[in-house]
């Protein structure tokens, strides 16, 4: 919801698209920023006091950025709230999440768990953009956003102690999964850096600008966007049972790239339009994948550092490209940031399957987890 109007609501407090994109971008440093703290400090302090704090951190930032008026304490308060421009969760939650989840699960059903999880993210994803074409939301976005975030907390803390880490120490990645990780974190830099410049916000500014969709349009068309990423999910873990994690990561994104870099030369929004939900079918199915293939090449005991690794590399991309996609695109309409993200995630997916195509996980393999240098 937030992600469709945010950059409407900016744009009527005067804010021009660069800033726009540097409003977005603060929110996702914030993100990082937390991202780091969780991977460093979760296992000491507690996985459910953590998600707690960073909800209570979020709708703090909210309340803030609804009543200041200047572009820099908007953007102190996006930072402070991690206020998500994505349209899609990639916070420094989903570190906790993504490292609690194996543990409620076997090898084999491990990927199909990760897609269940992203179903239903973009299941609230999708109601999300639907809401944000309501037009009782005009004035009132901010307020509805912090509700829904302080939901959560009731939530978070009735979760029970099995959520936890291995134990106060953090642990290290052991010298077999070191090279995975970094070589992992260096491929999903370059991914997340191509889809930074494609952050809700600024795409949903993009057909207001070139089409002249409002918000209740946009709304209907993000809706549309997050109900097939979550068809996608489960589609994607039963391709992953059938032809491998690495394989369904691989072949599914390329074509949802080169579908996206389609998009601003069509001739007619509803060209776009479906050009950009048959991407949004293609483009999340990587996403359960990518977790769960992380998840299982490392140690269980591993498993907090290695997502908030991953994790940190891929907010830190994404907080770095709005403000560049906001330059490119002074009118709001430029083809710019399309292109150049679709061609670095073309160059993610290849080094992604040369470096990876023989590091199978448990499941693939029949073994331990694979942990020899890529």
């Amino acid at each position: 919801m937030m992600a469709v109007l945010l950059g409407l609501h900016l744009a009527e407090r005067g804010l021009d698209t660069a800033a726009v994109g540097i409003v977005v971008a603060a929110g996702l440093f914030g993100a990082a920023t937390a991202s780091l703290v969780v991977t460093l400090a979760s296992d000491r302090i507690g996985r459910r006091r953590a998600l707690v704090l960073l909800t209570l951190l979020g709708v703090t930032g909210a309340v803030i950025a609804s009543v200041v008026a200047t572009p820099l304490a908007i953007g102190i308060a996006a930072f402070v709230g991690m206020l998500n421009g994505m349209g899609r969760d990639r916070g420094a939650a989903l570190i906790l999440e993504q490292a609690a989840l194996p543990a409620t699960t076997t090898d084999a059903e491990r990927t199909g768990v990760f897609a269940r999880y992203n179903v239903l993210q973009d299941g609230g994803h999708a109601l999300g953009s639907l809401v944000a074409g309501l037009p009782a939301l005009a004035h009132h976005s901010f307020a509805v956003y912090v509700l829904l975030l302080a939901a959560a907390l009731p939530l978070y803390l009735r979760l029970s102690s099995r959520v936890e880490g291995a134990g106060a120490v953090r642990q290290r990645l052991s010298p077999a999964s070191r090279p995975i990780v970094v070589k992992l974190c260096a491929l999903f830099a370059l991914d997340s850096l191509g889809g930074g410049f494609l952050t809700t916000a600024l795409v949903a500014l993009f057909f207001h600008a070139r089409f002249g969709i409002d918000a209740g349009g946009l709304g209907l068309l993000f809706f549309g966007a997050r109900a097939a990423n979550a068809v996608s999910h489960i589609v994607a873990a039963r391709l992953a049972a059938r032809f491998g994690l690495v394989n369904t990561m691989v072949f599914t994104h390329i074509p949802s790239s080169l579908l996206l870099a389609t998009v601003p030369f069509a001739p007619s929004f509803p060209v776009a339009a479906a050009l950009f939900l048959l991407r949004e079918g293609l483009v999340e199915m990587d996403v359960p994948t990518r977790q769960s293939y992380v998840m299982a090449v490392v140690r269980p005991e591993e498993r907090t550092v290695a997502s908030g690794a991953t994790h940190l590399v891929r907010l830190a991309a994404w907080a770095v490209a709005p403000a560049f996609a906001g330059l490119f695109t002074k009118d709001g309409s430029g083809a710019a940031p399309f292109v150049i993200g679709a061609t670095m995630k073309i160059a993610y997916d290849v080094l992604l399957y040369t470096a990876f195509r023989r590091v199978r996980p448990p499941e693939e393999a029949g073994t331990a987890p694979v942990t020899s240098r890529p």
